[in-house]
């Protein structure tokens, strides 16, 4: 059975190919120095892009304080982050697909370190919420650009793990925002935290030089040269000589809008579905991540331990995230995800009981590998489930429409905590989403043309 279809020439110094599918050179290729940059950088990027969205939560109990606002208002305030995380995430990943991941990506980097930096001068709430909501914008389309650009150049057997160790920097970030919330801040003051989103500026020289399009994207744009060079960085078992022309199996045309696209070939009932999971699990999540600290203050707790909290559900994201990973591997992500998610509604109404400290600790990891872990594995499957030249919208929609959930949660939160419910019926809203969220997984059909095609060109599949 031949590796490459069309015609394969061997010659003493290797094999040499007159036409080549773009897609069989990077999936028969092996992981190497190509592929560890830019998942080292990816990782950097998502750390920062994290920190920078739950380093609020750790300066949350202080600016109350200080600018003497409501629970409402913190919480419309951490909610202006998601809305910009929303518009950013549909609009940079729609633009993505048509012009190209690269720029945007960079662009996204800019977008958000800059006026991440900006909130330290923020004098108030009104300012802090600009500076907010524009840094969210460019957080929200990173993540979309990120994963398809792994999910394209990663070889075949190293893609989930890529994507599974990228999104586990998510919890790196929150980790790190919640570190420097306990013994950093109250030695230089909350506005100073905010200095770190000018790190990853840095990261932008390298991403210039050795980030590219997706290999489709080169194609279809005629960028033979430079297509040429990223498909020798990516497998050097092939010599890519000037004569070689390169062509890729594509399911579907790019012509039309590819927002209309998701809803083609029977897929609109699992985009829906997907769309109802990622809201559930979002408001779920990042009302959790910004109120938890406050809700184990309230509870009786002081403010280090709360924040430890905080630490320790990330800690959990992250081994879940590799653990769900391997396991959605083997018996399928949809398989797991909707276990997972009603376990994660479980564990959510049992922190509401008065528990000694290593019983609420466990309980917290197990809650972070549960919501954030199985989101983590979410978007992995977002990626797999849809063509590549639709890659980017389908996952930014999808993180989009779940940011509506995200706008939603920090706010919904404030609510809880201003009607001065229980800490036990606080806990038990949050788990309700992620009951919604297991339903419309398992309703998500994985049988859809496309789907068909992948499986017999052994893409997705089994994964699924």
């Amino acid at each position: 059975m031949l590796l490459y279809e069309l015609f394969v020439l061997y010659t003493a110094g290797g094999v040499r190919v007159s036409q080549i599918n773009i897609t069989d050179v990077v999936n028969e290729g092996e992981f190497n120095r190509f592929h560890l940059g830019i998942l080292i950088c990816c990782c950097l990027i998502i750390t920062f892009d994290m920190f920078d969205l739950v380093i609020y939560s750790s300066v949350l109990p202080v600016l109350m304080e200080e600018w003497a606002i409501s629970p409402v208002q913190a919480g419309a305030i951490g909610s202006y982050g998601f809305l910009g995380m929303m518009l950013g995430a549909i609009f940079f990943g729609i633009l993505a697909d048509r012009l190209g991941r690269k720029n945007i990506l960079i662009l996204c980097v800019f977008i958000f370190s800059i006026f991440t930096f900006l909130c330290a001068f923020a004098h108030g709430p009104s300012i802090f919420s600009v500076f907010r909501f524009v840094a969210g914008v460019g957080i929200g389309g990173v993540l979309p650009n990120v994963i398809a650009l792994l999910t394209e150049y990663a070889p075949k057997n190293k893609q989930n793990m890529m994507v599974s160790m990228v999104m586990c920097c998510f919890s790196v970030g929150g980790i790190l925002a919640a570190l420097i919330g306990i013994y950093v801040m109250p030695v230089i003051g909350w506005q100073r935290v905010f200095w770190v989103g000018v790190i990853p500026l840095m990261l932008i020289p390298y991403m210039v030089k050795h980030f590219h399009d997706s290999p489709s994207i080169l194609l279809m744009k005629g960028r033979v040269d430079e297509l040429r060079l990223v498909l020798s960085k990516v497998n050097n078992k092939f010599l890519l000589s000037q004569d070689i022309e390169f062509e890729a199996i594509i399911n579907e045309k790019s012509s039309g809008s590819p927002v209309l696209g998701l809803f083609k070939n029977d897929r609109a009932l699992g985009t829906v579905m997907i769309w109802i999971a990622f809201f559930m699990c979002l408001l779920m999540i990042n009302g959790l991540t910004i109120w938890l600290p406050n809700l184990m203050f309230s509870a009786g707790y002081a403010l280090g331990s709360s924040l430890s909290f905080v630490i320790v559900l990330n800690i959990g994201a992250i081994i879940g995230t590799l653990i769900l990973g391997s396991l959605a591997d083997k018996y399928g992500v949809k398989n797991v995800l909707v276990p997972v998610f009603l376990m994660a509604s479980i564990c959510l109404m049992l922190l509401g009981l008065k528990n000694n400290m290593f019983i609420l600790y466990v309980l917290v990891a197990i809650t972070g590998a549960c919501t954030m872990g199985a989101q983590n594995i979410s978007y992995s499957f977002v990626s797999h489930y849809y063509p590549p030249l639709m890659r980017s919208t389908a996952v930014g929609l999808a993180s989009g429409i779940g940011r509506i959930g995200g706008i939603i949660g920090p706010t919904f939160g404030g609510i809880l905590v201003s009607l001065n419910l229980s800490v036990q019926m606080n806990f038990i809203s949050f788990a309700i989403p992620g009951i919604v969220a297991a339903i419309a997984f398992s309703f998500v059909p994985l049988k859809f043309s496309t789907h068909r095609k992948n499986k017999r060109n052994g893409i997705g599949g089994k994964y699924l």
